[in-house]
């Protein structure tokens, strides 16, 4: 006699199978499809992506936490570094907030040019927050870490995605991305940053993507990338893949006036 099924759940509805290692290519398929199927729900074409520390503070929390270390007797050094870097938090705010702005200038029935982050604290934080404080709509591709990550309050509630597998989160940072401000970061954002910057060396990512390294005296004591150059691992022209500064409005000029050149009439995600 064959044996009887005493389980009458459909597979899809089955958790214990769903969160298996033979359901895994389901995962990746759902981490696929949901956020395809949310992104045209909301008519989202393309996006400027920040990547930046999770660790980076805002000025007023940062001058908070210095006034308590004071106080309090903490390590006062720590929070004046904290209060040195958080002028980065508040050039992001800014920068996202003047993106956003022009984003929602432009005379598209869609919208084109999203503020994309990563969707937690620090830097991703400011970036949402300056797209919110311009009352745009922006993007959070939060991913499930044991610390540091969670979602932060800007982005916005119907475009907050969690990831399980960092390769689909990195997929949709690039996948819908047309330009790409790095603030200073730590190994997730180098991973990020040259990651993007091989896959267009490499041609695989073949969409003009303007990219800005921002905060000089960070990029250049972390990277020497003429070193590079010098030893012959990269081409000279590959230190036109990116722009370096300090300025808001130089990374604001930049990036806007490469996507008016090259991406406005180019919709939707390409690689």
């Amino acid at each position: 006699m064959g044996l009887m099924a005493d389980n009458t759940l459909k597979a899809y509805h089955d958790e214990n199978f769903m969160g298996s290692p033979n359901a895994r290519a389901l995962r990746i398929l759902a981490e696929y499809l949901e956020p395809e199927n949310r992104f045209s729900r909301y008519k989202i074409d393309d996006t400027i992506v920040f990547f930046g520390s999770a660790r980076i503070i805002s000025r007023d929390e940062a001058e908070a936490a210095l006034a308590e270390a004071k106080s309090a007797g903490g390590d006062v050094k720590a929070a004046e570094k904290k209060v040195e870097l958080s002028h980065y938090y508040e050039s992001t705010r800014e920068l996202a907030r003047k993106f956003t702005e022009w984003s929602k200038s432009l005379d598209d029935a869609d919208r084109r040019f999203v503020v994309c982050t990563g969707g937690g604290p620090g830097i991703m934080e400011a970036a949402n927050r300056g797209a919110s404080e311009a009352r745009g709509v922006n993007v959070g591709l939060n991913i499930s870490l044991p610390f540091e990550q969670h979602e932060n309050p800007y982005a916005t509630r119907e475009l907050i995605f969690e990831f399980h597998y960092f390769f689909m989160r990195k997929f949709w940072f690039t996948y819908l991305a047309k330009a790409l401000v790095v603030m200073p970061g730590g190994f997730g954002t180098l991973d990020e940053l040259f990651e993007t910057l091989t896959l267009i060396q490499t041609d695989k990512i073949r969409k003009k993507m303007p990219i800005v390294l921002f905060g000089k005296s960070y990029w250049e004591n972390v990277i020497n990338f003429q070193t590079l150059v010098d030893f012959g691992t990269i081409s000279e022209e590959d230190l036109d893949l990116f722009l370096l500064t300090d300025s808001i409005d130089e990374a604001y000029d930049y990036i806007t006036e490469q996507l008016t050149t090259h991406a406005m009439n180019v919709r939707g995600p390409s690689l």
